[in-house]
């Protein structure tokens, strides 16, 4: 670097000053004058120099009579930044300065915010006095708001609570049903009146600090809030104190932010100001227990038939379970939830608030022993409680699933509904509802002796009716009452499998959707299938079906009768199971499965992807197959079931109930054609319901389908006019079941009525299959009930009476679906094609090909269907022996006479199935 470069002369730009060393100057100093005696100062002296003239570095005093900045003027301090104050030239004469600060307010503000002496980033940067005066004044206003919340909100009072609304309930016409509330079952009892089991065990369970805590939950709060803002449900308090306040103000039923920070100042209210055994005594009488049951002396009353104070720790463990959700946990079952299901979640929590009560430490001692704990093995016994005279009969369960309808709809909390205030308007026929359950109360006195049959015990029987053309459940049975202490309505139960009324939607999905071998063509209900006994499954490739075992699996039919190769309609109306299995298959389980959906059939109660699926193995209740099959009824189009037309509050209508839309679950001709071949099955000799319905003098068009399952566990009869469609089931439940891991039977339990049974009789009669129902074999002293005996004849009486004075109406003319007749299992010896395999069952938007008859044989050519493996020679426009049974007939134009069944059968009204997961048929 040169000389000049490092050195520059004295005096530098515009007054001797640089920017790398300045010149020395004292007060008034001249041109360049040096710094401390030398000719040329370095940084530190142009910094000691600023003394004098007021120059520095960044910030410019006033004096001298030359400032040493680029911007000073005469007689202004220089330095990096600025001027002196007596600058004689300035800014303007010398350029402005590189960085400037805004002139400091004239006057000065209240606060200062933005810094008005600060630049940048600074200027927006509190001070450590605002940070201070911010957080104070913070502080006094959350003290204050509190203050004024805590005076604004009241401490809710147990009594006040308990003043509940009725819900008022009415016929179809109009007219009143019944006006029931839950507020009546209310008692209320101080603490002392309270068994010291009961308060243990909810506070085991739910509160553990309940006696050191403040009552509030800042983790549960936050929680709540952070639900609310994601829309979802808020869950309860997660003290005992939130929880009381919570069931104290459930008048107001809204979620929202401002009902939560109510429920926050109330807490902290009841908190500093009530006493910790008047908050838990608060909590336990303003609780829901379920079953209409509100505080705990009802609670202990309606499970026990004892008084509160008597409840020990394993009844006591059993009602903390229920405040957990009654819905849930209730043995008996809830609105979507089985009572298997419930029974398995209520043992779990019961036995694990017993063993945390020998755990925690409530006022510093452990409220119960280990010893006490071995006592306690098996859940309490509950009493068959009686419910108010109002809803004897059929009323209860009218009112259950009148419910469960507005809980689905409108999203409404169960404990806050049954407060009563809402106006419920049913579709129920009140003239309907008693020739239903008259037509029950007739045939169970004319065909079942409880007395001297053992088997005819615990027998249930369910109904329902649909009107088509609007899906209004016009009726229900649901069981003797829940007077006598059954209060899960058979006409609701879930687990009951409908067994071959599930047919029609195999057919219907092969009609609307085609099988893999029809190009996704619908197929004519005149296609032949094979009808044989233990007949395997072909898949789509052309391999056979792996049952759970991994061996071919085989579809059994009932009596072990092989049938040949028969049309559809000739499958249907004798209930065969093989020929239904394979279309299933061929069909593909996505297409049923949607047919049944879209015509009523939820996708929870139907099953997994197996062979069985196609003959039944589902557990739709009484209402969706009337529903569904009111499908068939009205043309393909599904509208919405539901058993309530509208509800109000206060007058105003709410919501949720708009008008049901309809859908199209199929086709108005796979509909029509589906009615047609479902009507031989009531007016044909060969159907399987035809000589019931003769014999209680039918004699107006109807369609329907028999069901009966594997085991003989359930019997069913779905079946319709243009005006209704009825679905009726029989079956024996057993409720609380214990099953046994090695046989899968069920080995005790008790009936709906809350009876034990028999453990012989369970042992002996529990079906494999399905181990919470009992086999029906030997009801009524017959061998086995079928659908088309005493579901039948139930559905006779009551269709008899229902529909007597209305005008019989036809069913629409059905359309030819196709001319061609086909059914690769047809084929007695098909073979494999080169496609890519298809899992078991698998079903794709479009059929694969494949399964088909060699390529040199036309699949329509009768001639090719060659030499049968499963009984004998099949020989098409002439006779097919099979079994020793010989019968003729045509094939050309896809009709055929119905065959009589091989010498094995043993009745040829009904079939019934081989197991892959459960044996059905009709």
């Amino acid at each position: 670097m040169s000389e000049h470069r490092r050195k520059p002369p004295n005096g530098g730009r515009a007054g001797g000053g640089g920017r790398r060393r300045a010149p020395s100057g004292g007060a008034g100093g001249g041109y360049g004058a040096p710094a401390a005696g030398g000719e040329y100062g370095g940084r530190a002296a142009a910094r000691r120099a600023a003394g004098g003239a007021g120059g520095g570095r960044r910030r410019a005093a006033g004096g001298g009579d030359y400032a040493g900045s680029r911007s000073g003027g005469y007689g202004g301090g220089g330095g990096r930044r600025g001027g002196g104050d007596a600058g004689g030239y300035g800014d303007d004469d010398y350029g402005p300065s590189r960085r400037r600060r805004s002139a400091p307010p004239a006057k000065k503000r209240f606060v200062d915010y933005p810094r008005s002496d600060k630049d940048g980033l600074k200027r927006w940067m509190p001070s450590w006095k605002q940070v201070m005066a911010m957080c104070v004044l913070g502080a006094g206003l959350l003290v204050g708001l509190t203050a004024i919340g805590l005076m604004l909100v009241s401490v809710p009072k147990v009594a006040d609570a308990a003043q509940a609304q009725s819900n008022v309930y009415y016929w179809a016409d109009g007219t009143q049903m019944v006006s029931s509330g839950a507020g009546y079952s209310r008692t209320e009892v101080g603490i002392g009146e309270i068994s010291k089991n009961m308060q243990n065990a909810v506070i085991s369970a739910e509160n553990a600090s309940f006696y050191e805590d403040s009552g509030i939950d800042p983790k549960g709060i936050a929680r709540a809030v952070f639900n609310m803002a994601r829309g979802q449900q808020t869950q309860s308090g997660s003290t005992i104190t939130q929880q009381y306040v919570k069931n104290a103000k459930l008048q107001d039923s809204t979620q929202s932010v401002s009902r939560k920070v109510k429920e926050i100042f109330i807490s902290i209210k009841v908190g500093a100001s009530v006493s910790k055994d008047d908050i838990l005594a608060g909590y336990l009488n303003t609780a829901y227990y379920g079953r209409q049951a509100y505080g705990i002396q009802a609670a202990a009353q309606t499970y026990f038939g004892v008084d509160a104070d008597a409840l020990d720790p394993s009844q006591a463990a059993f009602l903390a379970t229920m405040l957990n959700g009654p819905d849930r946990y209730d043995p008996a079952g809830g609105q979507y939830t089985s009572a298997a299901d419930n029974t398995e979640r209520l043992k779990d929590r019961w036995s694990w608030i017993l063993d945390r009560m020998t755990k925690v430490e409530i006022k510093g001692k452990t409220p119960l022993s280990l010893a006490e704990r071995g006592k306690y093995t098996e859940l309490p016994k509950i009493k068959p409680s009686r419910v108010g005279k109002s809803m004897d009969g059929q009323i209860g369960y009218l009112v259950d699933a009148a419910n469960a309808y507005v809980l689905e709809k409108t999203g409404l909390d169960k404990a806050e509904f049954d407060l009563g205030g809402y106006q419920i308007y049913t579709t129920f026929d009140r003239k309907k509802v008693d020739e239903l359950a008259k037509a029950v109360k007739e045939t169970r006195k004319a065909r079942l002796d409880e007395k001297h049959r053992t088997n005819d015990k615990y027998l249930q029987i369910g109904g329902a009716s649909v009107n088509p053309a609007n899906g209004e459940v016009v009726a229900m049975y649901g069981g003797p009452g829940q007077q006598t202490g059954q209060y899960v309505s058979s006409a609701r139960a879930s687990g009951v499998p409908v067994g071959s009324t599930w047919k029609p939607f195999d057919l219907a999905a092969a009609m609307e959707y085609g099988t893999y071998d029809s190009d996704s063509e619908g197929i004519s209900p005149d296609s032949k299938y094979k009808a044989n006994n233990a007949q395997t499954i072909v898949d789509h490739d052309g391999t056979l079906v792996k049952g759970d075992d991994g061996k071919p699996f085989r579809q059994e039919n009932e009596g072990g009768s092989s049938y040949g190769v028969v049309p559809l309609t000739t499958a249907m109306e004798k209930s065969i199971n093989s020929p239904f299995v394979q279309l299933g298959w061929d069909v593909g389980y996505k297409n049923v499965k949607k047919i049944a959906k879209d015509s009523g059939i939820p996708e929870g109660r139907m099953d997994k992807e197996n062979a069985s699926f196609y003959i039944g193995t589902s557990t739709p209740h009484t209402i969706q197959m009337a529903g569904a099959y009111a499908t068939f009824a009205n043309g393909g189009v599904h509208e919405e079931t539901h058993t309530v037309r509208k509800v109000k509050r206060q007058g105003v209508d709410l919501p949720s109930f708009p008008e049901p839309k309809p859908t199209e679950a199929m086709s108005e001709n796979v509909a029509n054609n589906l009615t047609k071949v479902l009507q031989g099955v009531i007016d044909k000799p060969t159907g399987t319901a035809y000589t019931k319905t003769q014999q209680f003098g039918w004699n107006r068009p109807a369609a329907g389908k028999t069901g009966t399952t594997d085991s003989n566990a359930s019997a069913w009869f779905v079946g319709y006019t243009p005006q209704l469609s009825t679905a009726i089931t029989f079956y024996r439940p057993i409720n609380d079941a214990v099953i046994d891991k090695e046989t899968g039977k069920a080995v005790s339990g008790q009936d709906l009525t809350g009876k034990p049974m028999d453990k012989k009789v369970i042992r002996d009669q529990a079906t494999k299959e399905f181990p919470s129902l009992l086999s029906m074999n030997g009801v009524a002293g017959l061998t086995s009930v079928h659908g088309g005996d005493l579901p039948t004849e139930v559905w006779t009486r009551y269709m008899t009476a229902a529909l007597k004075g209305k005008p019989a109406k036809e069913f629409p003319a059905a359309e030819p679906i196709d001319n061609k007749v086909f059914g690769p299992s047809a084929s007695p010896s098909p073979t494999p094609s080169k496609t890519e395999s298809t899992p078991p069952g698998q079903s794709t938007d479009k059929p694969k090909p494949g399964n088909k008859p060699t390529e040199s044989c036309d699949p329509m050519d009768p001639t090719c269907w060659g030499t049968t493996t499963d009984g004998g020679t099949t020989t098409d426009g002439g006779t097919t022996t099979d079994g020793g049974t010989t019968w003729g007939g045509t094939t050309t134009g896809g009709t055929s006479p119905s065959p009589s069944p091989s010498p094995s059968t043993t009745d040829s009204t009904n079939g019934n199935g081989g197991n892959n997961r459960g044996l059905l048929g009709g």
